[in-house]
């Protein structure tokens, strides 16, 4: 079959950009224009979601000397822990609650004590995490939670938005994600005398490269040209398919991360086209949800298949647990190099990360491994059709009765 890029849909439903957002009158500030939306008083731009958390735990710890630890979940993003090391601190694994991505609580609380930190709960995938569990367990240790809304920007948990339930919150503005300036982070608090510290600890460890930004803009115009059906196949399927064919799963993943990730301002171009941009995020959120909402349905209808849902999370992807882990690997030899946007959250439960070394708590994580081991995601991109949707589903309902 011919080479047809129009059909590639991307693995995550992302904003698109238009030629509007990268030119005209500069409108009120990024971090106003969030600020206002998410009701904080104050919203800190940092170059990456990874930098944002990294400035929050160095200010945090500077206040807090003698605790050196912050718990995270045992699956989530790589470069969780990266950012934590990158702030001098020691990542602390927590297994999973079994079948879910939250951590479960008793081994949060028997992780917790003296020496830690942060409590980081993560809304993975757009999916809300039980923030109010963890405020309580982090609270009582003397700790403070970190938000990890890097993927849940727009979402509601607890009676108002992700990322603002806990004491610190962030967000990515990532290529993919809802709203892109093909890197950022946007970093909030509930306790307002937080920025200050913010502000001074990203002075100190964030210097203006002029290398980084340059790169970071010619990137930003790549994507607005090619995060389109036309152009995804060139900027992510042809990699992608390159990578698996030499099995190379990080790398098809995009995970291999380096703990030399960059920190550094974001350039006044970029702020303004996430800025023309933001207006439209709300009611792509609200199309994307009807999109989730309208698929669930035919996804449960497949024996053996369970569909993560909530009430108030973003659907960036559908994120299915499949029976067991050679149903789910049949399922993703068949349909990850496809044009359709099925994919993997990450690769690995973080013990599995070889370049993460050992880190405290990983040698008892089962549940995170299962977690890793049985799930896969569909994309909830408007650029997934119905058809193509209803053949992903015909795949994985042929797998399943197969085995």
């Amino acid at each position: 079959m011919p080479f047809r890029p129009e059909y590639e849909a991307p693995p995550t439903a992302g904003m698109p950009l238009g030629l509007a957002d990268l030119g005209g009158p500069d409108p009120a500030p990024l971090t106003a224009l969030a600020a206002v939306w998410l009701g904080v008083e104050e919203v800190q731009l940092e170059c990456s979601g990874t930098a944002a958390l990294t400035v929050a735990l160095t200010a945090l710890a500077e206040d807090a000397p003698t605790r050196r630890e912050v718990a995270i979940p045992a699956f989530t993003c790589p470069l969780v822990p990266l950012a934590i090391r990158r702030a001098g601190l020691i990542p602390r694994l927590v297994d999973l609650t079994p079948g879910h991505f939250d951590m479960d609580p008793q081994r949060l609380s028997d992780a917790c004590g003296p020496a830690t930190l942060a409590v980081v709960p993560t809304h993975l995938g757009g999916r809300v995490a039980d923030v109010a569990a963890a405020n309580a367990i982090a609270h009582r240790a003397g700790a403070v939670t970190i938000e990890d809304a890097a993927q849940a920007l727009g979402a509601r948990c607890e009676g108002g938005f992700a990322g603002t339930r806990g004491d610190v919150g962030f967000y990515s503005l990532a290529a993919g994600k809802g709203l892109s300036i093909f890197e950022g982070g946007l970093l909030v608090s509930r306790d307002e005398t937080w920025h200050p510290r913010f502000r001074r600890a990203a002075k100190r460890i964030s210097r203006w490269q002029p290398g980084w930004e340059l790169r970071r803009s010619i990137e930003l115009a790549a994507y607005a040209l090619l995060y389109r059906p036309h152009g995804l196949g060139w900027a992510y399927g042809r990699p992608l398919r390159r990578a698996l064919r030499r099995g190379d799963l990080l790398g098809a993943a995009g995970e291999h991360f380096s703990a030399d990730f960059p920190l550094h301002p974001v350039g006044r171009w970029r702020r303004a086209v996430g800025a023309r941009a933001f207006h439209r995020l709300p009611a792509f959120i609200e199309a994307t949800s009807r999109q989730a909402r309208s698929r669930l349905p035919r996804l449960a209808l497949i024996p053996g298949v369970h569909v993560f849902t909530d009430e108030g999370g973003t659907w960036p992807y559908l994120m299915l647990r499949l029976p067991d882990q050679a149903t789910r690997d049949a399922v993703l030899k068949r349909l990850w190099p496809s044009r359709h946007g099925v994919s993997r959250m990450f690769v690995h439960a973080l013990p599995d990360y070889r370049y993460l070394g050992i880190m405290p708590g990983g040698d008892d994580v089962p549940h995170a491994r299962d977690f890793a081991a049985r799930t896969l995601t569909i994309t909830n991109s408007p650029w997934l059709d119905d058809a193509a949707f209803e053949h992903v589903c015909a795949v994985i309902e042929a797998v399943i009765a197969s085995r």
